[in-house]
């Protein structure tokens, strides 16, 4: 019970640690990455949507300034327009739990995660800050799977994983709470539906921080010292 007790309050540190890096370096140029990473996530998850509704991916483009784009005509436009923000939610609960994974888990998800990157990127997106991020960031992650070690890739993958969480609840507090009439898929879908973008908003909100608190719990009941695959989300 002891041990136990010891491995869960690691977690809690290690969650504070990586939270408060996080809050602190959010808008310097060492997190900058990771955010357009995430904003890659964000347009992928719309052509992903797309593609499952019928629909096809035509182009993607990703800014400098955090912004993106992703044209996929077809398919449904309610659940399109939804994936956005719930996806990159998504993708980072399961970028977190390959970093907890057994064994070099870390190291090959790392890889995988930096092959289809580089592969989306070539097929899909279409301006050449883009295509030069994408690319280098995607042969980043390749080299960090071979160069580093288990625990190096599986910080590296919490740190990609949290920050997809995080960005997820800004963004929409950004798009839809602190700036209502900017487009955003929140006010394309309240043309659509002709419920106001703010319940669309505030319902994301909902469901991700609902979601948050489910992985944090997660994470925390597993931190139990039984080893690395039964062990912790935020814990490398």
């Amino acid at each position: 019970m002891e041990e136990i007790t010891k491995q869960r309050l690691r977690f809690l540190v290690g969650f504070a640690v990586y939270f408060a890096v996080l809050w602190v370096l959010w808008n310097s140029f060492i997190v900058y990455p990771l955010k357009i990473f995430v904003v890659l996530l964000h347009e992928a998850s719309h052509g992903v949507m797309a593609v499952a509704t019928g629909g096809a991916i035509q182009r993607i483009i990703i800014t400098a300034n955090e912004g993106g784009l992703c044209q996929c005509p077809g398919g449904s436009e309610f659940l399109v327009l939804s994936a956005g923000y719930l996806g990159s939610l998504g993708w980072g609960a399961l970028i977190l739990m390959a970093g907890r994974g057994r064994g070099a888990v870390p190291q090959i998800a790392s890889a995988v995660i930096g092959a289809v990157v580089i592969a989306v990127t070539l097929v899909y997106v279409r301006n050449w800050f883009g295509l030069l991020f994408g690319v280098a960031f995607g042969v980043a992650l390749i080299l960090a799977s071979r160069q580093l070690p288990r625990s190096g890739n599986a910080a590296l993958l919490t740190a990609l994983g949290l920050t997809s969480c995080l960005y997820a609840i800004l963004d929409i507090k950004s798009d839809v709470l602190d700036r209502p009439n900017v487009m955003s898929d929140a006010r394309m879908l309240a043309e659509l539906t002709g419920v106001p973008s703010l319940v669309w908003g505030l319902l994301w909100i909902a469901v991700a921080l609902v979601f948050s608190a489910w992985l944090f719990k997660l994470g925390y009941r597993s931190a139990s010292g039984r080893g690395v695959g039964e062990g912790e989300i935020l814990q490398a």
